[in-house]
């Protein structure tokens, strides 16, 4: 129970508790929520003493306004709780973007696998997008099997959110780091210009 020293101190943000609920009477709602009924304050006050739990006004604009019996002390460390485990999992949103050409040589390969592996270590989402440029544009099938080789590369990391997708010039595929979430196996998507064979020469390029 909050201790009396406690009672009077200012918190415009916070609920009235104890003696700083100043009216007459209450809707009073017990500690596992059942309903009490319409009672004189200092009956409230009592029975929350007894219980060694707090009196905290919930519904102030109410006629009488409603009270709960409940632990003060412990509901703001769980309300705490609670927001700091939301503004975590916010941060799970963000997306971040790597960029790759088809014919990468290895060293670069090596070094862009990194930041993404940076990425989804950090709780991140990642956007990878493969720019075709030229005579690359017919031949997806490149772009394809650079990001199989990349998810297969940070499966222990992420996994495939958004399977690879033609985008104008472009093939994008989004990782998400692991929760409890499997890695899925990817499903090419090259679009409505490309024809259904050119997904067929990229199966066989990986037998």
């Amino acid at each position: 129970m909050t201790s009396p020293s406690n009672r009077g101190a200012p918190a415009s943000t916070e609920p009235r508790i104890n003696d700083r609920i100043r009216v007459p009477e209450v809707r009073l709602v017990g500690p596992n929520g059942e309903q009490v009924g319409i009672v004189r304050i200092e009956d409230a006050l009592r029975l929350a003493q007894e219980a060694d739990l707090d009196l905290v006004e919930v519904a102030a604009q109410a006629r009488p306004p409603v009270c709960k019996l409940m632990d003060y002390g412990k509901f703001k460390y769980e309300s705490a709780q609670k927001a700091r485990e939301s503004r975590r999992n916010q941060q799970l949103t963000v997306i971040k973007e790597q960029k790759l050409r088809p014919k990468i040589d290895p060293h670069d390969y090596q070094t862009k696998k990194g930041h993404v592996a940076r990425f989804l270590s950090g709780g991140n989402k990642v956007k990878v997008t493969i720019m075709f440029r030229g005579r690359e544009q017919s031949r997806p099938e490149l772009g394809y099997r650079l990001l199989q080789k990349l998810a297969e590369d940070v499966a222990e990391l992420g996994f495939v959110e958004s399977n690879p997708k033609q985008d104008g010039r472009n093939m994008i595929m989004v990782l998400a780091p692991h929760k409890t979430t499997k890695t899925r196996p990817l499903k090419p998507d090259y679009g409505d210009g490309v024809d259904a064979a050119t997904e067929q020469d990229a199966g066989t390029a990986q037998e």
